[in-house]
């Protein structure tokens, strides 16, 4: 087993390709190991503060959103127009052009699953994979960053503490977009292309929500939920009868396990760092994940980065400490309203009813947009303060 590299890099979703685009572009040796055929079940949305940070170019982009549509229990319905726009990305295209970004770096890629880690007697990692063309291979390495998704392998065997992390399923169906001088209508009203749709509504999730959002040529309807037992399937054939969708051409199916919150430690204290899903760096509430597993995976780069250079094993907490320190207090923040707004169709109705408030919508869309807490607008926060106040003690009326 002569080949070694710097850094393996297992899963090529966009934490892992970020983070190996990144280690390569410093001329670090890297494995990015991926999975053949795996596509995650994502509504696709990223905010201009990704493209920006991440140099997405624009015809990556299927469709630019201007609105979103929050649809409430009773079916009432409150639009949140936006300054600018969200893009719209294919996962299976995304991540791929991220994958090549890496490769195009100086990154070595390679198609197989991760089997096992463990070490040579000189104390350095090997890592073994399954590949479908040469079957079970091996490779050593100075660190190894592990990207490979929810109830990550990697995790699993290198970070103790990982296991307890709770998961949201969350499930949805591609279909084919209505054509714009035929569009639709549901109970949402008429289909728009340049709008995404939320649906708050128990019926559809108990614990979190259905989501149609649209991609130029096919849209994602889907819902999610971590209650056993609940059918998602038969969440998302309601859902897609509630948006007009119900008799659209279904292209694919996907389903995955979604992170709750991040993991409690990311490192293995010696050469391992996970990064993305493996992480847990999923927003609450709103299941957001793309932005912050990029980030995460440009945190894990410069951690692994710091401990190449130095051999210092503590330099791979700086991962999770960085992540934390630039977005835990929004998690935190999304964690308290899930938990509250999301329990009942009761609350689920008022908090429809507060995003109709337009300092809500300024202040959600100024910290959607650019990922930070907006700390500008002190009257605008203790405003919204006194109505939510309001419409939880009954003073105002759903």
């Amino acid at each position: 087993m002569s080949e070694i590299f710097d850094v393996v890099v297992i899963g090529g979703g966009p934490s892992g390709a970020t983070a190996a685009a990144d280690l390569a572009a410093k001329g670090r040796s890297v494995l990015l190991l991926d999975r053949a055929g795996r596509i995650k079940p994502c509504g696709g949305a990223i905010p201009p503060a990704l493209i920006r940070e991440f140099d997405i170019p624009d015809d990556l982009l299927v469709a630019r959103v201007t609105s979103a549509r929050m649809v409430s229990p009773a079916a009432r319905q409150v639009d949140m127009p936006i300054d600018g726009y969200v893009g719209m990305i294919d996962r299976d295209v995304f991540d791929e052009w991220l994958r090549a970004r890496a490769e195009a770096a100086g990154a070595t890629r390679r198609t197989g699953s991760f089997e096992r880690f463990e070490r040579g007697e000189d104390g350095v990692a090997i890592i073994h994979y399954q590949s479908a063309e040469t079957g079970t291979q091996s490779v050593r390495a100075r660190a190894v960053i592990g990207a490979d998704g929810a109830k990550s392998a990697v995790a699993k065997q290198c970070v103790p503490g990982t296991e307890k992390i709770r998961y949201v399923f969350a499930y949805h169906e591609i279909v084919r977009s209505p054509p714009a001088d035929a569009p639709t209508t549901g109970t949402a009203g008429t289909f728009d292309g340049s709008r995404c749709d939320v649906y708050y509504q128990g019926r559809l999730s108990p614990d979190f929500y259905g989501w149609v959002f649209p991609h130029g040529e096919t849209t994602s309807v889907g819902s999610g939920s971590a209650r056993k037992g609940f059918s998602l399937r038969r969440s998302v054939a309601s859902l897609r009868q509630s948006a007009g969708l119900d008799g659209a051409e279904t292209i694919r199916r996907e389903g995955a396990p979604i992170p709750m919150r991040p993991a409690p430690r990311w490192d293995n204290g010696r050469d391992v760092v996970l990064a993305g899903d493996a992480a847990g760096v999923v927003a609450p509430a709103s299941g957001e994940g793309i932005y912050y597993a990029m980030a995460g995976g440009r945190f894990a780069a410069e951690a692994v980065e710091q401990f190449c250079a130095t051999g210092d094993p503590a330099a791979l907490r700086a991962a999770r400490r960085r992540f934390m320190k630039a977005h835990g207090r929004v998690f935190w923040i999304l964690g308290m309203m899930q938990w509250f707004w999301y329990s009942s169709d009761k609350r689920r109705e008022k908090f429809v009813s507060i995003c109709r408030d337009p300092d809500v919508q300024t202040l959600t869309w100024d910290a959607y947009m650019n990922k930070q807490l907006v700390r500008a607008k002190p009257i605008a926060h203790v405003r919204i303060f006194f109505k939510d106040l309001a419409h939880l003690v009954g003073l105002r009326a759903a």
